[in-house]
């Protein structure tokens, strides 16, 4: 018997600061009072004295310590949990970036190991380090978050509570310091704990774990067979049929929607054999881009019956209203057929409110729907009982009438037949001839009120009569059914077309089309399974479980109904793109695993390509300036040689920069570049940097260094970093503007900016800089190999610091270097973007 794997609780924290840590450890406390063996695993209390104390009491494992560059770590200390194996591990900080060493990258995969060994977690992370919105959250605070967690890690947690505080109160903790040293505490006020940053994060947590919570409850309604509506929040569908009512239908249901906070919009248009012969892909795409421009989304499912499959939808979604338009069938239409699909659907409905709403096409005529692939059973019955009541209501008219002859009365009889066709099929119409037939013979054709014919031309008339309404009756049917085929084959091309519209749009994954499917079957789970040697290729149906092969070694296995065999042929397309998506899946890994060797090999093309010119150009100047210096047949003279002797130094100066770049890149590539941290003053950098630099009519200025704290940097690396920016700075100064080096301090961080008046960068340019052997601007190849701005990012960052380009107002570009103060206290994993 396999070992039970341990559950996973998630304390989920609107905004850094709002006590998930404290949570965490005060649950464990709980745990440890009933009796539970509880150990703290890992916990990061960032010298906050309320959270340290709840350590009291609780058992805490020792850390694992790893040396990474210059500087020593503590981390997790994975293999001696699973050793001490307790029942529950509190394990601080889910996203967490492993310091290199360890078998695992990051902390979440350190935590799926507890969790396979049996041993339940208790964690922690914030709503900004979700991967799914990193970019949004980026946007909203201007920071990036450099540490993710992949959704689906939280969402498979057995609980998830939400740690939350209004943004005011997390701003008073701030300002009391209970969250960050006094220090930094004025520059996170200002910046990340803005009272607006603050509140979208707080409202970012509170939909995501709404969401969470929606799932939760689909899952419990679908195992427990729940039908009935649960109106826990209002969440309005919207029935779309491709015609002109659409956006009239999607705005009205949308300001229903508004009308309740947090309400959900959702559009759905059912592809059916019997469908509407007026939908125009071309208005549902429209209408699906207005749907979702709104906040909503978009739904395709497949049914036969309009009404069954709306509410069907509805029901699996949990909605509390349905928004349908007015029918747009004509006076004619509705008196063929009174009821329409609005009046089964109010009927069916139960407790899903429906609304009707007129619109401008209301009553204006439409094409009557096609009769399903099998007629609904009220028209199976209807069909032959009209066989035998429409052609005695017609003998019990005509007789009262007495006015017309012969021939009018069998083509009025014929038109009876033609009408219990259309309503009945063809069986229906046989009947309905036999029985026109007889009552032609015995009541209007001479000697009336007998079964007899005296005449032979009347006797060919009846004949003729029964021929033509057999004819006719099995061609209108006949019509009808390729009316059907044609609609059926519609409604599945619409819904294929939709399903590689998703593909397209880069909604492959395997996940969504599952979910894809599960929607328009109208199913209430489809999972992928692999496929034992048992399986066979057929469809199997049976107590609402349908399966069917998607690829060679999984099985597409879908719960809730049994699928009429006329959908098969649909379900085994879906199969088939899932198929293709997971190919699709294996190739990218494929690819993943191959794109390191592919950019190896396109660094060392470049580096070729590059060297070719870029190092054979001093080496020729320098070759030359000393061939000349030890030629005996030239005799130069005190100044000659001088030039010469400058021509060979600035080329070995050159030589020398260019190999120590190339040499420091492929250190930086490997994670082989050795760095000495220290405090080190940017007044003493400076002008050693400058020092390198070569002759130049562009001045270079600087201000407000002496006044700056020292910065935590490897002081050689910091004068490579400054002169390559220096450098890049003079390149595209324009003749005698010069070019400008300032700083300035910002919390924990002290920023250098080396500020040009040059040409600028395009925005899309500005990630393209750091590229190596990128030169923006200039196509010859006397400016160098393009390697100082990636290598000054590459240094900075190995040093703990950041290089970002800036407009300078008043044109041109700013480079701006951020290191972190010398002196300030930043614990491991922690940086001033948001993290806690």
């Amino acid at each position: 018997m396999g070992v039970r794997p341990g559950k996973l609780k998630v304390f989920l924290g609107a905004a850094p600061g709002v006590g998930k840590t404290y949570r965490m450890l005060d649950e464990g406390r709980r745990r440890a009072r009933r009796g539970t063996d509880v150990v703290v695993a890992y916990a990061e209390c960032h010298a906050r004295p309320h959270t340290e104390e709840m350590l009291e009491g609780l058992e805490m494992l020792p850390r694992t310590h790893r040396e990474y560059r210059t500087g020593t770590f503590s981390e997790l200390d994975l293999d001696g949990v699973l050793t001490r194996h307790p029942e529950v591990a509190l394990v601080d900080e889910l996203p967490h970036t492993n310091v290199p060493g360890g078998r695992n990258a990051k902390r979440w995969q350190d935590i799926d190991e507890l969790l396979a060994a049996g041993i339940d977690v208790v964690t922690t992370v914030n709503i900004q380090h979700l991967e799914s919105l990193n970019d949004v959250v980026e946007k909203i605070t201007g920071v990036p978050q450099r540490e993710t967690v992949p959704d689906e890690v939280v969402r498979r947690a057995h609980q998830i509570e939400l740690v939350d505080m209004p943004a005011e109160a997390l701003r008073r903790r701030m300002a009391h310091g209970n969250i960050y040293q006094p220090e930094k505490v004025d520059a996170a006020l200002a910046h990340y704990f803005r009272v607006g940053n603050l509140t979208a994060l707080r409202e970012l947590a509170l939909l995501w774990v709404a969401g969470r919570v929606d799932e939760t409850l689909q899952k419990y309604r679908s195992e427990h067979g729940i039908g009935t509506v649960w109106e826990t929040r209002e969440r309005v569908v919207v029935a779309l049929t491709g015609g002109p009512e659409g956006e009239t239908l999607i705005r009205r249901a949308e300001r229903i929607a508004d009308r309740s906070s947090g309400g959900d919009l959702l559009a759905v248009h059912v592809a059916r054999s019997d469908g509407l012969a007026d939908a125009s892909p071309a208005a549902l795409a429209k209408q699906r881009e207005l749907v979702e421009s709104l906040g909503g989304s978009y739904h395709s499912v497949v049914g036969d019956h309009v009404p069954t499959a709306l509410l069907d939808f509805s029901r699996a979604e949990n909605a509390t209203q349905l928004v349908l338009g007015t029918s747009r069938r004509s006076w004619l239409s509705r008196l063929l057929a009174p009821r329409g699909i609005g009046e089964d659907t109010v009927e069916l409905s139960g407790d899903i409110d429906v609304h009707m709403v007129t619109h401008e096409g209301a009553g204006r005529g439409r094409r009557l729907s096609a009769p399903g692939r099998q007629l609904p059973h009220a028209r199976r019955v209807a069909g032959p009982l009209a066989g035998l009541a429409l052609p005695l209501l017609l003998t019990a008219v005509l007789t009262n009438r007495g006015s017309l002859n012969l021939t009018s009365e069998a083509l009025l009889f014929l038109v009876t037949v033609i009408g219990v066709a259309c309503l009945g099929g063809v069986v229906s119409a046989l009947l309905a001839s036999l029985t026109a037939s007889l009552l032609l013979n015995y009541y209007f054709i001479p000697p009336s009120g007998q079964f007899t014919i005296t005449e032979p031309n009347n006797a060919l008339a009846l004949a003729v009569f029964v021929v033509v309404a057999v004819t006719v009756a099995a061609l209108v049917d006949r019509s009808l059914r390729l009316a059907r085929r044609a609609a059926s084959a519609t409604a599945e091309a619409e819904t294929l077309s939709s399903m590689a519209g998703n593909i397209l749009r880069g909604d492959q994954a395997v996940s969504m089309l599952l979910e894809r499917t599960r929607e328009t079957f109208g199913m209430e789970s489809a999972e992928l399974v692999p496929r034992s040697d048992q399986e066979t290729d057929a469809l199997e149906g049976d107590n609402g479980l349908v399966k069917v092969p998607a690829g060679p070694d999984r099985v597409l296995v879908l719960r809730g109904r049994s699928l009429p065999a006329s959908e098969h042929r649909v379900l085994t397309a879906f199969a088939a793109h899932l198929a293709a998506a997971l190919d699709h899946a294996r190739l990218t890994e494929a690819a993943a695993e191959v794109e390191p060797v592919k950019a190896a090999d396109r660094m060392r093309t470049a580096l070729l390509a590059a060297v070719s010119h870029d190092l054979r150009t001093p080496l020729a100047a320098g070759r030359a300036a000393i061939s000349s210096l030890r030629s005996t047949d030239v005799d130069f003279s005190a100044a000659e040689r001088d030039e010469l002797l400058a021509t060979a130094d600035v080329a070995l100066v050159k030589l020398n920069r260019l190999v120590d770049n190339l040499l420091d890149m492929s250190r930086l590539r490997a994670g082989a570049l050795t760095l000495h941290l220290q405090p080190t003053a940017f007044a003493d950098v400076l002008p050693l940097a400058l020092d390198t630099l070569p002759a130049t009519s562009v001045p270079v200025e600087s201000q407000g260094l002496a006044e700056i704290c020292d910065v935590l940097a490897d002081p050689p690396l910091l004068e490579r970093v400054i002169a390559n920016l220096v450098i890049n700075a003079v390149r595209h100064s324009p003749p005698q503007r010069r070019v400008l080096i300032s700083a300035s301090s910002l919390g924990s961080r002290v920023e250098l900016r080396v500020i040009d008046r040059g040409p600028g960068l395009h925005p899309e340019d500005r990630d393209r800089i750091f590229v190596p052997f990128q030169r923006l601007g200039d196509n010859d190849n006397t400016t160098g190999l393009g390697l100082g701005l990636a290598l000054s990012r590459g240094l900075a960052e190995a040093m703990g610091g950041t290089l970002t380009p800036e407009d300078t107002p008043g044109g041109g570009l700013t480079m701006v270097l951020s290191l972190r103060a010398a002196g300030a206290e930043e614990p491991a994993g922690l940086t001033y973007d948001g993290r806690a």
